[in-house]
């Protein structure tokens, strides 16, 4: 695995999202923890990755914030899941299946051969 682990274009949605379902609301620092906590400390994400993603899931309406006081008693904007949100995170988790069966097929054909 190389030094430097991109996020695949559109899976931070889905990770956020998701992360967010379980966890309950969370500020960023919190949400990037655990994204590094599952990903065993491959993910790493910095705050010019996660919190654009924020702002846009916010925008769209999937996401909401309100200003709160961190565990360390810190000001800290928390992120939550909204209704529109877990709808988004659905469809998401559906499509990320999907893709992940083509793949798995694709991955696990021989050299050469067409799986049907």
């Amino acid at each position: 695995m190389s030094d430097k682990t991109d996020v695949l274009q559109g899976t931070l949605d889905l990770m956020v999202l998701k992360t967010l379902d379980t966890m309950g609301p969370q500020h960023g620092y919190g949400i990037a923890q655990r994204l590094q906590q599952v990903s065993e400390q491959v993910l790493r994400l910095n705050q010019g990755t996660l919190y654009p993603a924020l702002l846009r899931l916010e925008q769209r309406g999937w996401i909401s914030s309100r200003w709160g006081t961190s565990e360390n008693n810190r000001r800290a904007r928390f992120y939550a899941l909204t209704r529109a949100g877990r709808k988004q995170l659905e469809r998401e988790e559906a499509d990320w299946r999907r893709m992940a069966e083509i793949m798995a097929r694709l991955l696990g054909a021989a050299p050469g051969e067409e799986r049907p």
